[in-house]
């Protein structure tokens, strides 16, 4: 057999009419079969391969993948013995001819170093050509041969190649397998980006470059359909990037194998649409869910885009045969098209089993606990929380300006966002309007009268910050109707004021408000008894509000009201103000 082709190459060579330019001549010809994704594909090609051809080669491409190549060859020898095993059907009819310096490293044969062949020497001094001007590079196939490789592909591999068009913006109409114009434009504009020959079709080199460089940053992460039977879920996985930690109901941990960052979580737990639902809003309150994305939330599913400078990620649950069910991904400076790309892959492969975590699984005895973790995560916490109080019925709330500097961001409580509508720094006094509808139980009602000095007062504040979900009170007196230094605009209280109560309503017995607590005084400025806190005086605040557009409301009377009462107005009234980095 290989006599009979060997003549017949012989005879192809003496016949053919391609000429091979002194550059390409100076190195060895190959015929290359095929190439794939991984060291372990080629192994397994190029040993098939062998078993029923001579000369079969594996070297590793600059774009990652594997060739299986037949050679080395002189470069016209090489054409020949391509035709002829195409022909017989002994190699796919996509094969084509490559060169010594398209291959990096030989992986097969095993232990076998290649020396390039020495090109041949003429038997007659080459003609001198009449010009200075290299010859061009000889094409890997003409354009015939490349149209009659496009015939041979699926409908699958016609798609492929127009999906990568699109994937380097060279192409925006319709994947359909079609190399209709707009194909053809968007293959000539990808060949003249490369600095090829714009023919709009592409070669099978060309066709293999294209398809390796879309898919080289989605084979870097490994993906790989596994299924994992703590948690009861098969999905594709991001395989060479994450490895199983530990679990933590109702997490099952995959942290980061190299720096990365890239971590996934599988959600499994019992439960109904409360459950759910439940978990939709304690995802928002940890670190790897930035407050900023995309939130979507059914009847049986929602999806978390989070988005931050240093992190983001997504995270998908449904509802399914009495479980939650679901998984977060988060990563770090990767590129937006293949997070989005990759997400969606798993959200499709994303398939429930039978298992379902216990609420009690842990890896072992002694399990960390702490206020600010949740299943082994960091629940995300403001830079600081202060108080404001509701003026209005729309939900404007006066605060203090401590509670703003320094803030990427700023919202009622955990999440209602708020814009700053006034700031007069001087007076200690700042306004914010929630951004959406909002409509608070109670609103604040400024006594009109004068109030008595050394009558008692409450101020309620977030004393705790974010530790509590409502405001605490502090009791004190109305030591004098001015500052230390005789500012009219202030009061001066016998009471010990916490950070967190800065901005808060200065109550009198009656619920009617008399001030709002002021920040306290920096560190390094004047040190005052812990029992010295200021206030800013109803008429400051209604010439400030009346400055910003708003009434302030007025009290009705002043008739003493039950402690416990005064409780419940505060904390309808008063709303922590949380700043977050």
């Amino acid at each position: 057999m290989r006599l009979v082709l060997g003549i017949f190459l012989f005879a192809l060579v003496q016949l053919s009419v391609w000429h091979v330019p002194p550059a390409q001549a100076q190195q060895s010809a190959w015929v290359q079969i095929e190439a794939v994704p991984t060291l372990s594909q080629g192994q397994a090609r190029a040993q098939a391969y062998a078993a029923r051809l001579d000369n079969v080669h594996g070297f590793r491409l600059a774009s990652g993948w594997y060739a299986i190549a037949l050679g080395p060859f002189d470069p016209g020898l090489a054409r020949a013995e391509l035709v002829a095993l195409r022909g017989t059907g002994e190699i796919p009819q996509d094969s084509y001819i490559a060169f010594s310096s398209d291959y990096r490293q030989p992986f097969w044969p095993a232990g076998v170093t290649v020396t390039p062949l020495a090109p041949a020497q003429p038997t007659a001094p080459a003609p001198q050509t009449p010009t200075a001007q290299p010859l061009p590079a000889i094409a890997d196939e003409t354009p015939q041969e490349a149209r009659r490789g496009e015939r041979l592909l699926t409908a699958a591999e016609r798609r492929e190649l127009q999906e990568a068009l699109a994937w380097f913006g060279h192409y925006a109409a319709a994947i359909d397998g079609a190399f209709g114009p707009g194909t053809r434009r968007a293959m000539s504009s990808w060949q003249a980006a490369q600095g090829l020959d714009p023919t709009g079709v592409l070669t099978t080199r060309q066709r293999a470059e294209l398809v390796a460089a879309w898919r080289e940053p989605f084979d870097a992460l490994g993906l790989e359909v596994k299924r994992d039977g703590i948690a009861g879920i098969e999905m594709l996985m991001p395989a060479a990037k994450v490895a199983y930690a530990r679990t933590e109901a109702p997490f099952v941990h995959y942290d980061a194998t190299d720096d990365s960052g890239m971590r996934l979580l599988l959600i499994s737990q019992s439960g109904d649409a409360a459950t759910l639902f439940g978990l939709y809003d304690i995802m928002q309150t940890l670190e790897i869910v930035p407050a900023e994305g995309r939130r979507e939330r059914g009847a049986r599913a929602f999806n978390l885009r989070g988005t931050s400078p240093e992190l983001s990620s997504h995270t998908y649950a449904r509802l399914t045969d009495g479980a939650v069910k679901g998984f977060t991904l988060v990563w770090r400076d990767a590129d937006p098209r293949v997070i989005d790309s990759v997400v969606e892959q798993m959200r499709e492969s994303f398939t429930p089993l039978p298992a379902i975590l216990p609420d009690s699984a842990r890896d072992g005895d002694v399990v960390e606990q702490s206020v600010d973790l949740l299943s082994g995560l960091d629940i995300r916490r403001p830079l600081r929380s202060r108080t404001g109080f509701f003026i209005d019925a729309a939900g404007a709330v006066l605060t203090t300006p401590d509670a703003l500097a320094g803030c990427a961001r700023v919202t009622l409580g955990a999440d209602q966002p708020v814009e700053v509508a006034a700031v007069d720094r001087q007076l200690g006094l700042a306004l914010l309007r929630p951004q959406g509808a909002l409509a608070p139980i109670a609103v604040a009602e400024f006594q009109g009268r004068q109030p008595r000095l050394r009558s008692e007062v409450a101020v309620a504040g977030f004393a705790y910050g974010d530790a509590l979900t409502l405001p605490v009170l502090t009791y004190g007196t109305l030591a004098d109707l001015r500052g230390l230094a005789g500012e009219e605009s202030l009061a001066r209280l016998a009471l010990t004021a916490q950070p967190g109560d800065a901005g808060g309503p200065v109550l009198d017995s009656s619920g009617a408000v008399i001030g709002m607590l002021r920040g306290l005084a920096p560190p390094g400025a004047q040190r005052l008894p812990e029992d010295v806190s200021f206030a800013v005086d109803v008429p400051t605040i209604a010439a400030f509000l009346s400055a910003a557009g708003v009434s302030a409301r007025a009290a009705d009377g002043s008739t003493p009201i039950a402690p416990e009462d005064l409780a419940v107005l505060a904390s309808d009234i008063a709303v922590r103000v949380s700043c977050w980095n």
